[in-house]
């Protein structure tokens, strides 16, 4: 591994990361929404908005709280792990002292979202008085992760973690900027993301080098593997079902008739976001493996066939 084909981000993160240019932000007491419409379906369904369209806002704030524990550990149990472990030289694949540097940047900057994160949940909790309900312990990465490391020899644990970490920060770039400008939404709540985003683009593209910097480094046969594991991984990553599960325990917390609640738990049960060519996460994700260098690995294009479109073309 080459030091010099690495280029760090150090004097950006000094000049423009949002821990050391952005005040706190307030959330206002407006008409506007907490969390976007169209990433609640729940509130877009045809029995909710004819039977029960008074309970839109506790659905879309219970759903913003999830949103924001779902940050919380995404940022501090996943991403901060794997960051820590390279920045403190404990990774097994070795990397050059400004990737280490970077790389605790980035746990700098997580950890900060994680705390900004929280500050809002606080604000939301004081401003309307309702309190979180029992919020998941885990996220789709919380199951992905294991399933691809259980698959993988130990002395390719790491690279998988490293690459699996990378997917995810690429996929929830793209996901937090579809966020940030949705003008029903609070400004502040813009804002937060919009944050974010500065940041996780910064990340994206830092994964991005360090996936290709160890691909570049790899032998043919640990390439063949981590090939292998990967539709493991993003079976079980661009799964619905948490999101599902929620929402159904959300609809038992709604004041609504029974009859009403049983419509509305047939109608969660019968969304489905199958994990297919079409699926709207994987076009991020195969740009993600496409400028790592990954998919100029036979093994790879091969094993990945089923989520390739299907012309077997990539970006």
């Amino acid at each position: 591994m080459n030091p010099a084909d690495y280029r760090s981000f150090a004097d950006d993160w000094e000049r423009r990361a949002t821990i050391r240019t952005r005040p706190r932000r307030v959330l206002e007491n407006d008409h506007k929404l907490i969390y976007p419409l169209s990433r609640q379906p729940l509130v877009l369904s045809a029995t909710f908005v004819d039977q029960c369209p008074q309970c839109r806002d506790f659905v879309l704030l219970q759903t913003f709280y999830k949103f924001i524990n779902d940050v919380v550990i995404f940022e501090t149990e996943i991403v901060d792990k794997t960051a820590r472990s390279i920045a403190k030289n404990r990774f097994s694949v070795p990397f050059p002292l400004a990737c280490r540097y970077d790389a605790m940047t980035v746990v700098v900057d997580e950890d900060y979202h994680a705390l900004v994160a929280l500050d809002f949940m606080q604000q939301a909790v004081e401003m309307t008085g309702i309190p979180a309900l029992e919020l998941p312990g885990q996220i789709e990465l919380s199951r992905a992760l294991p399933a691809a490391l259980a698959l993988a020899p130990a002395h390719l644990r790491d690279a998988v973690e490293l690459i699996a970490v990378a997917i995810a920060e690429n996929t929830v770039t793209h996901d937090v900027a579809a966020f940030s400008k949705d003008d029903s939404v609070k400004q502040s709540i813009r804002g937060l993301m919009a944050d974010h985003l500065f940041d996780e683009g910064r990340h994206a593209v830092f994964w991005t080098r360090l996936v290709r910097l160890y691909w570049q480094s790899a032998n043919a046969e640990d390439r063949d593997c981590i090939a292998r594991i990967l539709p493991v991984f993003l079976q079980h990553y661009l799964t619905h079902d948490l999101q599902r599960n929620f929402d159904l325990q959300l609809i038992e917390h709604l004041d609504i008739s029974t009859r009403t609640r049983s419509a509305l738990r047939a109608e969660v049960q019968a969304m489905d976001f199958p994990i297919t060519r079409q699926h709207p996460l994987l076009g991020n994700i195969l740009g993600f493996l496409n400028h790592s260098a990954l998919l100029q690995t036979p093994s790879v294009v091969q094993a990945l066939d089923a989520f390739l479109p299907a012309s077997g073309a990539h970006p």
